[in-house]
């Protein structure tokens, strides 16, 4: 039996949280479709989200 389900394909972006604006750079993303899939401490210190949305 064989899937003839599409496998979704995405897009990728990621991007610097400035620490006093978190919720507004999450926000703005989200409403353009992005998704957030995680924050982790970036090379240079500082917080990096990484969001990704349907290509």
């Amino acid at each position: 039996m064989s899937d003839t389900s599409e496998t979704p394909k995405w897009e990728y972006f990621v991007t610097p949280l400035l620490l006093h604006n978190e919720a507004q750079i999450l926000n703005n993303w989200g409403a353009k479709g992005w998704e957030l899939v995680q924050i982790i401490e970036g090379p240079a210190g500082g917080n990096v989200a990484y969001l990704k949305r349907k290509a």
